[in-house]
């Protein structure tokens, strides 16, 4: 059977740099970043006070006060996404197709606002005390139910979690499983909501977080000598990926293909990245082949660029490896140097960053790039957005253990 084409239909975010996608890639093209103090919890005795908080988000917004006490953060960050992105693709599913659409949604470390007041309310108050309605509130697998139970979808459904590298696994699992022909249509994408005491604390705690308290909006410097480390973000991204032949019929507008995915594993570290990039090269590499793009045709690659040591030199690298001479001549960008790292959601977040650059011929800045790295020497796009004719974008996703992901989107004529 010969494999379906996948293409985009609708987008959805919840971001530091805005509620929706126009808001949030307003903020982002104009080079404005998205971190500032943390406010969701008190940070007397933390060392690390700064984060990039979807400000604003009120769930009272996507869904009634009952269910939204029912659902932790992350799940909320999940429904909002998915009315915004439901709403511009106009996909439905219903008795004829439901089985047909599924959902994938991915997270890093699921509902732990909601874990970590239940551990309180279980030590301070006892068993008799702890809500009934916990485990349905916490697992990873949660916003994919959720988002099932609003879209009528009876396809495959799942979450998944691997760290940093999640919402691109997310999207490039719907992928494949609209390409191999076992459903027409699939909701996927990543969601977060760790900006709480015990993940802040235990990031710092591995030396990964930016300290740079008094400099918010310069904390995030991927590729910058001067880096320290990354900042903790928040929020959710949706995509609707369909047949593009199941798209046309209904009279979806695409917004761009998704033509390649690729996933591997370093195996060399429980957290730290193979300093030579060797597993990210592969993927980029893989990803190319599968979606029979040369190293020549790509046009952007947005980096998975965190604004840590090890990580950034190594992206580099593998870059270089997976791009040969072509790697010095296509534009690299690390938006994460404006939202923050959103773990989970970050790959998806970027997905949708990476189709607006597609869609509008608009490369999003790296800021904060103001002292570069030897080690770092390819075209991060500083500090200014820059126009250009993009056909192909990869974008990268990294993640803690050594997960890696590489997604290749083309523009859609």
């Amino acid at each position: 059977m010969k494999n379906k084409r996948v293409v985009v239909t609708g987008m959805g975010v919840v971001s530091p740099l805005g509620l929706n996608v126009p808001a949030m890639w307003t903020t982002l093209v104009s080079g404005r970043s998205g971190i500032g103090p943390i406010t969701l919890f008190d940070t007397t005795d933390f060392e690390v006070r700064i984060a990039g908080q979807a400000h604003g988000f009120d769930p009272a917004n996507f869904m009634p006060s009952k269910e939204a006490r029912r659902a932790d953060r992350f799940t909320q960050f999940a429904i909002a996404a998915f009315q915004e992105a439901q709403a511009q693709s106009r996909m439905v599913a219903d008795e004829h197709n439901c089985y047909e659409v599924g959902v994938i949604i991915g997270s890093g470390v699921g509902g732990i606002e909601t874990y970590s007041h239940e551990f309180d309310t279980l030590r301070d108050k006892g068993p008799r005390r702890v809500s009934p309605v916990l485990v349905p509130m916490i697992t990873v697998d949660v916003p994919a139910v959720q988002i099932a139970l609003r879209s009528g979808a009876r396809g495959p459904n799942m979450g998944i979690a691997s760290a940093c590298a999640t919402g691109a696994d997310a999207i490039g699992q719907a992928y494949e499983t609209i390409r191999r022909g076992h459903a027409q249509a699939m909701i996927s994408g990543g969601v977060e909501a760790a900006i709480t005491p015990i993940a802040v604390a235990t990031f710092d705690r591995m030396r990964a977080l930016s300290r740079r308290n008094d400099d918010p909006t310069g904390a995030s410097r991927p590729f910058d000598a001067d880096r320290d480390g990354f900042v903790m973000a928040e929020g959710g991204a949706i995509l609707v990926l369909e047949d593009l032949e199941y798209a046309l019929a209904r009279g979806a507008a695409p917004l761009a293909e998704l033509v390649g995915y690729a996933a591997t594993s370093d195996a060399i570290h429980i957290a730290a990245p193979d300093a030579d990039g060797r597993g990210a090269a592969m993927c980029m590499t893989l990803a190319m082949r599968r979606a029979g793009v040369s190293p020549e045709q790509v046009s952007y690659i947005n980096a998975h660029g965190t604004s840590t040591q090890l990580g950034d030199p190594a992206e580099t690298r593998a870059i270089k490896e997976a791009l040969g001479e072509h790697a010095w001549r296509v534009p690299v960008s690390a938006t994460k140097s404006m939202t923050g790292h959103l773990v989970g959601c970050a790959g998806a977040l970027e997905a949708v960053i990476s189709i607006q650059a597609l869609r509008t011929g608009i490369i999003p800045p790296t800021i904060n790039l103001h002292t570069p790295d030897p080690a770092c020497d390819l075209d991060y796009v500083p500090n200014q957005a820059r126009e250009a004719d993009l056909e192909v974008v990869l974008s990268n996703s990294f993640g803690f253990g050594g997960h890696n992901g590489t997604l290749v989107f083309r523009r859609y004529a």
